[in-house]
């Protein structure tokens, strides 16, 4: 599996900094991952649903930990990425 597009929209809030949609094998898309900034640093939240209880489930998440550190490096080093290109141009 290869990510073959990631797509970033940064956004101004105090602990979500981005959404991000990520194109899987130029034929899946998955949008709607968000970029934290929690206690320990960056991290990605994929996206989930609010259940009638109040608690949130994923729906749509890698099955194993090498799945997950792919996308969330992939992902995290295009957000990087997109901030420095912002503050060069300014």
């Amino acid at each position: 599996m290869e990510i073959t597009e990631v797509r970033v929209s940064p956004v101004e809030e105090e602990k979500l900094k981005a959404y991000v949609s990520i194109t899987l094998d130029n034929c899946f898309v998955i949008r709607d991952i968000k970029v934290i900034n929690g206690n320990n640093g960056l991290f990605i939240s994929m996206p989930s649903k609010k259940r009638k209880d109040g608690t949130f489930k994923d729906v749509a998440h890698p099955l194993n930990n090498d799945t997950r550190k792919m996308i969330e490096e992939r992902v995290l080093r295009e957000y990087n990425d997109v901030l420095k290109n912002r503050d060069t141009r300014v």
